[in-house]
């Protein structure tokens, strides 16, 4: 494997049909079908939706999905570029859950941001070119896939496709009513991923790097894994949308497109691993359990 490549996963997507995987697939693990990878087998994320959070103990990257909650990104860029994120804290480590992050004491101004944004848990099906499926059945989905490298969930019937809770995910917090999440309180799932809150909560991207920042921060012993006391918060320095850096201090991700025959010998190879150290092969593969490579583009 490549000395750049970050298994970091947090994705799934899908469709109606995967590409033939090559013939020697099946008995390739994950790491043979990456080192053959081509340029053209990754996706550069775009810097325009990727931000940096910088905390005490290091940055985390973060990429957004304007096409799954175009109106909550637009939001969150918003208030990034005026710099309200800035100087707040996580304020909630929930074990097995999330953290969560934002104004505990909503003293401040959300400058324009309307405090109340529609409710983007889902959106109507986009068709099924890009759609890359999983074989293998969802508890909580009737399909389950990738798109653009993204996990999703669909359901024909209704018409409807959204990106399912897998570790690593970022969402939108919100009170009781649908509509009451503006993308002033963010989180990330930080444990088995809590599918139950799929088409219930605004999913607005994923954690690229620096997941360990947040999953190893210590948990809250206060209700729903809150801090009990404000000097327990991990203070936010920045957070930073990054093309609005120098290109020089800027990192180019790359993810693992979903849309390529490579890509569904990547998927076979998680399904069945046949590596001598496998006694039970599952040949089973559930959607939070496809990790999508990330890496570093030098």
């Amino acid at each position: 494997m490549k000395p750049s490549m970050l298994l970091l996963a947090m994705l799934g997507v899908a469709s109606t049909s995967l590409p033939a995987a090559s013939p020697s697939a099946s008995s390739a693990s994950p790491s043979d079908v990456l080192a053959r990878s081509g340029a053209s087998d990754w996706r550069l994320v775009d810097p325009e939706n990727t931000l940096y959070m910088q905390l005490k103990s290091g940055r985390v990257v973060m990429e957004l999905a304007p096409a799954f909650a175009p109106i909550h990104v637009a939001a969150i860029k918003k208030l990034v570029r005026q710099h309200y994120f800035d100087g707040l804290n996580v304020v909630r480590a929930q074990d097995n859950y999330v953290v969560q992050w934002g104004d505990e004491e909503n003293k401040r101004s959300l400058g324009g941001v309307p405090p109340t944004a529609p409710p983007e848990f889902l959106r109507s099906l986009q068709g099924s070119a890009s759609f890359r499926p999983l074989q293998d059945a969802d508890v909580y989905a009737a399909q389950v896939g990738f798109i653009d490298s993204w996990p999703v969930g669909r359901d024909p019937a209704k018409g409807q496709e959204w990106l399912t809770h897998c570790y690593g995910m970022l969402g939108v917090g919100r009170d009781t009513k649908p509509d009451s999440g503006s993308g002033a309180e963010l989180y990330v799932v930080i444990g088995h991923s809590p599918r139950h809150l799929d088409r219930n909560v605004a999913l607005v991207g994923r954690v690229l790097s620096g997941i360990e920042l947040l999953s190893t921060l210590p948990r809250g012993t206060a209700d729903l894994g809150f801090y009990a006391k404000p000097e327990q918060y991990m203070p936010i320095q920045s957070i930073t949308v990054a093309s609005d850096l120098p290109v020089n201090q800027r990192v180019a991700f790359e993810v693992l497109r979903s849309d390529t025959p490579l890509f569904s010998d990547y998927l076979n190879a998680q399904r069945s691993r046949h590596a001598d150290w496998f006694v039970e092969p599952t040949d089973r593969l559930e959607i939070c359990n496809a990790k999508v490579p990330v890496r570093i583009r030098h």
